[in-house]
Formats: structure tokens, C-alpha cells, sequence
């Protein structure tokens, strides 16, 4: 993996070498992306699908070129299965309202985990508050695991939806999705996966998984901020309403009725991040050179090595110890805060995250006020690790 593709991590924090240990919470670009940015808009900067002009056949062009390429990435049957949205905070709203729009009513039920990122509660907690629904929530074994037993129980009539992240943004732990789609669909009900953080480190296939809906961000992926994509199967999408109304989505207006667009554009309402896409499809394109599976083994590497070297210094707590984990480790020291520790790291160049990172629930369960989460991407390295854990050793000797 080569470190000198990304121009920032060229550039020094504290005139320390920069060690960017909080990928989970984003990642950082390759020129390719950058280059992909400028040329964009230097190139081909027009309003798409709705001009016959040159620049905008040739945005329109680029803009669906790099659905194709998503679609490509997922293993999706077409790409009419692939919606672009701001992110996946925005595509888990859009399904969460479309779905409940749709399907939800007064006393049904939605299922979701304890290891939730907020952005997978609280768009469900909201369509339970407007349809009277229930919120179901699969709980955590000792382990930190989710209880899959207990999982099986929830399931009922009246659960409409199960959504699950497939990778926990605090822990790492790999949830076992495809018992989880498996179960529900013996069931007959849909499951939505929250792939924000499986994208960046492991190969996708929906239609392997056999997940009905998967909602990603690309700025986790090497990508630009603002652009995401809520996958659907298609006889999903066909059957929900719009969430949005504006340009694009709609076949035909007038003031006596509106008719939808055909599929993705009926949930693309408004002129989309065509840059952005153009610059997504450029990270994919990395990603894909470099090759899923070897990324998913460098990363492996890199966190067994990492927890590894955190378990051998003394009152170190790492969480979900020793379960399989892609790309992030949490942890604490004895007593000291999490946020004492992340400052005293961040001042000798090493960037980690502290806090309960958006998923307040599963920290509360932890019984701690916030971890210090080392998250890793494909540009980390061993050395990056041996400058963390110096950095760390001297950051509980100076709070000690």
C-alpha cells in the first residue's frame, strides 16, 4: 500500500511524521480522487440529464459511468438498484421515512442492534414516533457480541424491517449479517444493512449477502465528502414512495397531480454531486487495483498487530477483545479519560478519536464515559502503529 499516493499524509503534525489513525470516522484521498475533483470541474461542469449541450451529455455521461461502477463494486444485478445520496446518514432517512411511508403502521415493529451508529436509530426511532411503532433492539452478549438467540425471538409478524450495521464502528466486530438476512427472510422480512464501515475494508457482494437494502458513504472510502448510495433491490424500490420531491425524481407535473421518475431517479430529487460521483468512481478504481481481499488482509494485519501491542501494556481495556475485527480497536487505560489520552496523542502527531462516536446506546452499555478508537485504512502501516503505541506509552506515563 503506498503511503506517498496520499498528499496529506505527506504533510507533518507538530513537525512529527502525521500517524491518522481515524479512518472510521474519515479517510483520507489519493491524488487520483483529487485529480479526479479538478478535472471534473475544469472539464465537464455542467447541470446533468437535462441538457442536450455538449458539457452536460458528457457530465450525464461520467455521472452514470460511475453508477455503473458502484453498482460494478457491489456485485448489484443493475444499476438502476443504486441511488446516490449525500451519504449514508442520508440514505438510511431516505429509507427509513420511503419504507415507513409505505409499509410501517401503528403497532408494527422495527428491529435494529445495540452496536448501532446513531444514523441506524434515530431515522427509525423518528418513523416510529409519526406511525406509533415499536422499536425492537437485538441485544449484546457478554462477549459483545450480538445475541442472535434472542434475535430469533424478536422476530414476529409485525416486525416490518431489520437493520443492522455490518461492521461496528466502535468495536470492529464483524456481525454475522447473512445469519441476520437469513433469519429474517425464513421470516419474510427485508434487512437493511448499514455498510459505512464494511465498505472501506472488506469485499461486498448484495446479492451474495442477499441483503434488500445497504447503505454506504464514500468519504470512508477514499472518496469525496457529501456523496453516498442507498442500495435497494429493485422490486424494493419499485414499491416505496419518494422521500424527496423536486427536479429529476418526476416523470410529469401539474398542479392536479405528479408522476414519479423510473428507477434510481425517483429518489434523486435535485441536481446530484455528478462531481462527486465522478470522483467516487475514481476511489473505487484505486480501491479495486489494489484488490478488496488484499486490503481486508493488510488490515487484519495491521489490527491484530495493534491489539497485539495494546494488550501488553498494563490496564489497558481493549473492548470485544480478541473477536475478529475490521480495521478499528477500542480501548481505555485504567482510570484516565479518554479524551486526556487523545490529546496528548494528537500533540506528538498521532490522530485517534475519542468519545462514544455517535453510538451513545453502546457505550452507555459499556459503562464508560467515551474509548479512544484507533481506526485503520489501507495507507497505515506497522510503523504507524509503533509511532501510536510510543506515543501512548508516554501519554499514560506523563497522565499516570
Amino acid at each position: 500500500m503506498n503511503r506517498q499516493d496520499f498528499p496529506i499524509l505527506q504533510e507533518p503534525v507538530y513537525g512529527r511524521r502525521m500517524v491518522y489513525l481515524d479512518n472510521a470516522a474519515t479517510s483520507q484521498k489519493p491524488k487520483a480522487v483529487l485529480d479526479a475533483l479538478l478535472y471534473g470541474y475544469t472539464h465537464f461542469n455542467a447541470n446533468i440529464h437535462r441538457g442536450v449541450h455538449h458539457l452536460a451529455q458528457v457530465a450525464t455521461q461520467h455521472h452514470e459511468e460511475a453508477r455503473q461502477a458502484v453498482a460494478s463494486f457491489l456485485h448489484a444485478r443493475s444499476p438502476r438498484e443504486i441511488v446516490f445520496t449525500k451519504g449514508t446518514t442520508d440514505a438510511l432517512n431516505m429509507l427509513a421515512f420511503s419504507f415507513g411511508e409505505a409499509f410501517v403502521r401503528e403497532g408494527d415493529e422495527i428491529v435494529v442492534s445495540a452496536l448501532e451508529h446513531h444514523s441506524n436509530i434515530v431515522p427509525w426511532q423518528m418513523l416510529c414516533e409519526r406511525k406509533q411503532a415499536v422499536l425492537r433492539v437485538i441485544p449484546l452478549q457478554d462477549d459483545l457480541t450480538l445475541d442472535l438467540e434472542a434475535f430469533a425471538r424478536l422476530l414476529n409478524g409485525r416486525t416490518r424491517i431489520v437493520s443492522v450495521a455490518h461492521v461496528s464502528n466502535v468495536l470492529g466486530i464483524v456481525n454475522p449479517v447473512q445469519d441476520i438476512i437469513r433469519m429474517a427472510h425464513e421470516r419474510g422480512i427485508p434487512v437493511c444493512l448499514d455498510a459505512a464501515q464494511a465498505a472501506p475494508h472488506l469485499p461486498l457482494n448484495v446479492q451474495a449477502l442477499d441483503c434488500d437494502f445497504l447503505a454506504l458513504s464514500a468519504h470512508k472510502m477514499y472518496g469525496p465528502t457529501g456523496i453516498g448510495v442507498l442500495y435497494g433491490k429493485e422490486h424494493w424500490l419499485e414499491q416505496l414512495p419518494p422521500a424527496q420531491g423536486g427536479g429529476e425524481m418526476i416523470e410529469h407535473v401539474s398542479f392536479e397531480k405528479t408522476t414519479y421518475n423510473t428507477l434510481p431517479y425517483k429518489f434523486e430529487a435535485g441536481t446530484p454531486d455528478f462531481i462527486g460521483s465522478y470522483a467516487f468512481a475514481a476511489a473505487l478504481a484505486y480501491m479495486q487495483t489494489i484488490g478488496m481481499e488484499r486490503i481486508a488482509e493488510h488490515e487484519a494485519d495491521l489490527t491484530c498487530y495493534a491489539e497485539q501491542q495494546l494488550a501488553a501494556l498494563p490496564q489497558v481495556h481493549i473492548y470485544a477483545a480478541g473477536q475478529p475485527k475490521a480495521g478499528v480497536l477500542s480501548f481505555n487505560v485504567g482510570q484516565i479519560h479518554p479524551y486526556d489520552l487523545g490529546m496528548l496523542l494528537d500533540r506528538q502527531g498521532v490522530g485517534v478519536r475519542t468519545g462514544h462516536h455517535c453510538a451513545e446506546p453502546l457505550i452507555t452499555h459499556l459503562g464508560v464515559p467515551g474509548t479512544v478508537r484507533a481506526s485503520f485504512g489501507l495507507y497505515n502501516d506497522r510503523e504507524d502503529i509503533d509511532l501510536f503505541m510510543a506515543a501512548l506509552r508516554k501519554a499514560v506515563a506523563m497522565l499516570a
